[in-house]
Formats: C-alpha cells, structure tokens, sequence
C-alpha cells in the first residue's frame, strides 16, 4: 500500500482537510503554551505596526504548522504565499516569490529541511537584511546587483529540525515545536469539525475516535470523513458509539489507532525478521514503501506508543508489538523471555 493509499498516513492532505482549518488562533484548539507565545508575538507587531518576526515550526506531520502558518496572515491581515523545499530548486524560484511579497506578508515554506544549498544562501540575506542578491550575466562579465524587499515574516515548517542548517536556523527569531495532542483536544477538534461537515455525532463517538486518531488531528479529521460516509450509507446519517466501531473495523483501524500499513511494518519485524534488529532501507522494501515513507510518516506513532525502538543496529519489536500482535514473546535458549 502507497502512502497516498493509506488511510492514516498524515502528510497527504484533501481539499475538505483544508477547508477545516481554523481560522484565527482562538479557534486552534491544543498547543495552548505555542498560542500564547505567539499570540504575544503578534500583538507586539501589530502594535507596533511591524512585520512579525521569522517562525520555525517543527513537529511530526499534521499537528497544524500550516494551519498556524495561515492563521498568522490572518491575524496579520496580510497575504499568504506558500510552498515546499523541493519546489524551489533554483535561486531564480525564490527570487521571483520574493520580489513579488508585499509589506508584512507570510512566507510559508513548508519542508524548508529540504531546501537546496543554492537556494538557501539566496534566502540568508532576504531574510536578515531585506534584500536580495541577483546575478546578471555569466563568466567575467557578470555582476551582482542588490534589490531591497519589503520586510516580510518567513514561516518555514519542517519534521526534521536536526537536518535545518544552523545558519539557516539561526535566522528565526521565534522557534516553536508542536507536541501530539491529546485525546480531549482531539475530541473536540473532532466535534469543532463534524460541525462544518453538518455531521452528528455523540460525544461517546467523538471521544472513542480521538483515541483511534494517532494523536494528530489531520488523522481525526480524516477518519471523521470516512465515519460520515459510512454513517450516510450505511445508517441513519448519525455517528453514534456503534456506528464509530463498526466503521473503524471497516476501515481496519485497530484500538490503538493503527491501520494495515502500521501492522504490516510490525509484522515485518516480528515475522520477517525475528523481532529485529532491522534497518531502515530493508523494512522500507519488505513494506514496499519508501525508506522516508516508513521514517516519517509511520514510525513516529509506532515509537511513541511504545511498539518499536530505534537501536544503532537498527529497529526492534518491543514486548508490546507482541502482545498487540497476540503472539508470544521470544525466549533465549534457557527460556527466558527476549
């Protein structure tokens, strides 16, 4: 199963995903210290009617770091203008987005870990002096002319803080790190969100979904898409509790909020592998999905609950997958439990 086939995989999104976003960060549920750290940040540039100051979010995927991104423009009242690391893979991509901003506009690039090093040294200046460097002609005759730019805020977004240069990083006055969310705010994202899709559902079976959602809320958005669906065609056009655990059956998402994919990596190692330890690149191709795919879309959660742990000769089963598993542990030639 392809990452764009999983129904959990958190780092694809859908056109009805977006329009769920909030708007303002009085809607944002979670992340409560993030808020208010950033709602100060925002008060004091309007106040002083300056463009906010550079933010790095970083974070497992779909936590919100676009969302927040928007919500900033918002606040802001100034125009977003968005893309990806990989997108930019010339100078001249970024140059022709900067020259375009306007005062106090947002910049999101989102995946900024994976901007090229050519692009990157252009971004150094337009972010610490407001002024870009343009290269005109080639060989001998070239020459480099300075343009000043409106003073704008950059809003990156990344899943591997550890892998953003240092210069790079050291250019954000204000860095933010999301946390997973927990099942109460999941519950209530799930209910803030059945309302723009005019779906019901009870509380029982908001609560028993943000227990299914992997602690991220475009997971809970999703899987509350597919309980609408299954509650139009299959009862009464309500989510009750009932109707939540037999459509997450349907949907092969297990108590602990796993899908097929999650298991099959489990099963990979337990199975395939003994328990581990296995590398990256070798579970990628037993899963048949890629190294990156199984990295950071998949592990986070499995390591997080407990399932699997990272050594340096690669990943293990813990005692736990076993038992989610239903098989018994390993033992050692005297016995003794693994």
């Amino acid at each position: 199963m392809s990452r764009e086939e999983s129904l959990l995989s958190p780092t694809i999104e859908t056109e009805e995903e977006v329009s769920l976003r909030p708007k303002s960060l009085d809607e944002f549920v979670g992340q409560a210290q993030v808020k208010e750290r950033l709602q100060i940040s925002l008060d004091a540039s309007k106040a002083e009617d300056r463009a906010l100051d550079h933010v790095l979010f970083s974070g497992p995927p779909g936590l919100g770091k676009t969302t927040l991104a928007g919500i900033i423009a918002s606040e802001k009242s100034v125009s977003l203008r968005v893309t990806s690391g990989p997108a930019l893979e010339r100078p001249g991509d970024l140059a022709a987005i900067l020259s375009n901003l306007q005062p106090h506009d947002v910049f999101f690039i989102d995946e900024i870990h994976r901007l090229p090093r050519a692009v990157e040294e252009v971004l150094y200046p337009a972010m610490e002096d407001f002024q870009l460097d343009v290269v005109l002609g080639k060989g001998p005759t070239a020459q480099s002319i300075r343009i000043d730019l409106p003073r704008f805020t950059l809003v990156g977004a990344t899943t591997r803080k550890g892998k953003v240069t240092a210069p790079l990083r050291d250019r954000f006055g204000i860095e933010e790190k999301l946390d997973y969310y927990s099942p109460d705010d999941l519950a209530k994202i799930i209910r803030r969100s059945a309302e723009i899709m005019e779906i019901e559902i009870d509380q029982e079976a908001a609560a028993l979904v943000s227990t299914r959602s992997r602690s991220t809320p475009r997971i809970a958005n999703r899987l509350l898409a597919r309980l609408r669906d299954y509650a139009v065609a299959r009862a009464d056009g309500k989510i009750t509790t009932a109707v939540a655990v037999e459509a997450l059956k349907v949907y092969e998402v297990d108590d602990l909020g796993l899908d097929k994919v999650d298991r099959s990596i489990l099963d990979a190692i337990v199975n395939k592998f003994g328990g581990g330890p296995v590398g990256l690149s070798t579970l990628a191709i037993a899963v048949g999905e890629e190294p990156e795919t199984v990295e950071d879309a998949y592990e986070p959660f499995l390591l997080q609950s407990g399932l699997i742990k990272r050594t340096p000769r690669g990943r293990m089963a813990t005692p736990n997958a076993y038992e989610h598993l239903g098989l018994d542990r390993p033992t050692d030639t005297q016995g003794t439990l693994l």
